[in-house]
């Protein structure tokens, strides 16, 4: 793929929903399937920076400097599995810094406009909240990808992401539309996840994802390392869950033939992967 990179923003103001976890593995994803891809962690807390190796406490400049001082956002990325643009916890005070900037809301799509065919994809992690730095990161998007975990609760912070899209076309960004929502942190076991699947599928139809991302003690393992799970665990069920999310994405752009994806059935664990991997202690991973 050649051209101006697709910029996807992975968004939804309720904490807890694998935003980053999602942003990272699906990006990880990309890379593997060929791709030239840029992680943007919007973040203040700075886990999708941690969750590549990186320490964002000795970093010199971040995603701050890029947003406030408009440094070159190449001043901060960081090559490991995919590039990443650092965060650090300086940039919880650029809501702050840019309250009198002219143009605040635009100040990330700017810093794209130089690197853009540098890049296949653009994934951008947002904090949760619906505040000036999703609004930068749903301004720069071209698609939105929404991260629901299958409970109620998470579900109802929709309709408010809806509302900040709607304002967000009329003023900013007429193109960006949602590209899916991605029911995570799934398990299976549990008629209440059915059942949130089911209410997801009757609102939003085939925006729904068909791919499922389930709960896994992965998630929370692989960071510590520094890594995807894709690299963590590369045949295990967790890898297999964003590989199969990647390529629903690539095939709803054109860019790989078509293959089944059974969004109910859990992917099968291939025969390297040790014994036991299948009974996995369910546990989400971070933010």
């Amino acid at each position: 793929m050649q051209g101006k990179a697709k910029v996807i923003a992975f968004a939804n103001q309720k904490g807890g929903v694998a935003k980053t976890t999602t942003t990272l593995n699906l990006a990880a994803a990309f890379a593997e399937a060929g791709h030239r891809v840029l992680c943007v962690d919007m973040d203040p807390q700075g886990n999708l920076t941690m969750s590549q190796g990186i320490d964002p406490d000795t970093l010199e400049q971040s995603l701050y400097d890029v947003l406030v001082h408009r440094v070159s956002i190449r001043e901060v990325i960081r090559r490991r599995e995919v590039d990443v643009a650092c965060s650090s916890i300086d940039l919880a005070g650029a809501e702050i810094a840019m309250s009198t900037m002219i143009g605040r809301e635009r100040s990330l799509q700017r810093a794209f406009e130089p690197i853009r065919e540098d890049y296949d994809f653009i994934c951008i992690d947002t904090p949760p909240s619906l505040g000036l730095l999703t609004i930068n990161a749903l301004t720069a998007a071209d698609k939105v990808i929404v991260p629901v975990q299958c409970e109620y609760l998470s579900m109802r912070g929709l309709i408010q992401l809806q509302n900040t899209l709607a304002m967000i076309r009329e003023n900013l960004n007429p193109d960006v539309e949602i590209e899916g929502i991605l029911p995570t942190l799934v398990d299976s076991r549990t008629i209440h996840a059915k059942e949130a699947i089911e209410i997801l599928e009757e609102n939003f139809g085939d925006r729904v994802f068909a791919s499922r991302i389930r709960k896994t003690i992965r998630f929370a393992e692989a960071p510590v390392k520094g890594m995807s799970v894709l690299k963590y665990e590369p045949q295990g069920v967790a890898a297999e869950s964003y590989r199969q999310l990647a390529q629903e994405l690539l095939v709803r752009r054109g860019d790989a033939p078509a293959e089944p994806i059974d969004g109910e059935a859990r992917p099968p664990v291939p025969s390297t992967v040790p014994a036991g991997a299948q009974e996995e202690v369910l546990v989400g991973g971070p933010e």
